[in-house]
């Protein structure tokens, strides 16, 4: 059962993210920003499958999330969201440690794919 760590500062979206991921039987850990995360990340010794971030959060944004967890956790594939072009943009530098970007707001199945997609490139 793949591991999925979603960091989402709104608890609305990540109680979504958590249920519809859940549905395809992942287990979810879930954490409120960046630095909670990278903590999460770092007492579990990076033992996830998949990080699912959201880029604009307090204290740790999900850019410095990603580039803290290249480093760290290497092997981990990274999922970014955001709602916003210009964040998007800012991720756009981010290809070779990033698999994708996904746009909010997105449906239940769209999150779902982006993460079966995720993890599906992780075994290739």
């Amino acid at each position: 059962m793949p591991r999925v760590l979603i960091a989402d500062d709104e608890e609305s979206m990540r109680s979504l993210v958590a249920r519809a991921i859940a549905m395809d039987g992942h287990a979810i850990v879930t954490a409120e920003d960046g630095a909670e995360a990278l903590d999460i990340l770092t007492r579990e010794n990076g033992a996830f499958d998949l990080l699912l971030t959201d880029i604009k959060m307090p204290v740790m944004d999900g850019i410095a999330l990603a580039l803290a967890v290249a480093r760290d956790f290497p092997d981990l594939t990274i999922l970014l969201m955001t709602g916003f072009a210009d964040q998007r943009e800012r991720a756009h530098g981010l290809n070779a440690i990033v698999h994708d970007v996904v746009t909010k707001p997105f449906s239940v199945a769209d999150i779902r794919t982006a993460v079966t997609d995720a993890l599906a490139a992780k075994k290739a």
